[in-house]
């Protein structure tokens, strides 16, 4: 089974698509995390998409369908696979069509998380973490014990560039703009689009996504 997790940034959609993925033994496939390790790396690919994030852009569609190709051609992609935030733009959504029909597979749903958009800079631009342990936090609903220092190892909190209050809203004004067209792009193509309320507890999100994928 192959399914989209679809929402604007700060929905949840990493959360959901990971506990989806240990749950039902799903592959995650995170562009978004999958450029993240790109940038930390240092490598070609991280250095042309540095600028796009920064920013708060789309990194360009080329880029991102090579990658994906790559992993659903790989063995750990056969027992379906969790596309967390991807594809965001129409003609990623017909590149992964096409990729789809060569694997000779398809897509089954689209699972949307609806959260509002102040709540969504709220998680973001208040999200800090540590560089040494990796731990996150949130300055308004998971705060460190002491500011701006790491429970977990005493580190120095920092805070990513595309989660700094104006990229975040470029990036939520670019989400409705260019990424959630998308949807409509699937309801015309028949394919299920369901949409989950975001804004609750991780687990009543987790138990209607399940719902959805018939699980």
């Amino acid at each position: 089974m192959n399914f989209i997790l679809f929402g604007p940034p700060g929905a949840g959609k990493g959360t959901q698509g990971a506990l989806l993925a240990e749950r039902f033994d799903f592959l995650r496939l995170s562009t978004g995390d999958m450029l993240r390790e790109a940038l930390a790396a240092g490598t070609q690919l991280g250095l042309e998409a540095r600028k796009f994030m920064a920013a708060g852009e789309l990194v360009p569609d080329t880029v991102i369908l090579g990658m994906v190709r790559d992993v659903m051609a790989s063995p750990a992609a056969r027992a379906g696979v969790v596309f967390d935030g991807f594809p965001r733009t129409t003609a990623q959504a017909e590149g992964l069509g096409d990729l789809l029909r060569d694997l000779g597979t398809k897509l089954d749903a689209v699972l949307v998380l609806d959260v509002e958009d102040e709540e969504l800079v709220r998680r973001l631009a208040g999200r800090v973490a540590c560089p040494n342990c990796g731990a996150v936090y949130n300055r308004f609903t998971d705060p460190p014990r002491s500011e701006d220092t790491c429970d977990r190892c005493g580190g120095t909190l920092v805070q990513r560039e595309d989660d700094r209050e104006d990229t975040v809203r470029r990036r939520l004004h670019v989400y409705r703009e260019q990424t959630a067209p998308v949807l409509a792009f699937y309801e015309a193509a028949g394919v299920p689009v369901h949409h989950i309320a975001g804004d609750r507890p991780v687990e009543e999100v987790q138990r209607e996504l399940a719902r959805h994928i018939g699980r």
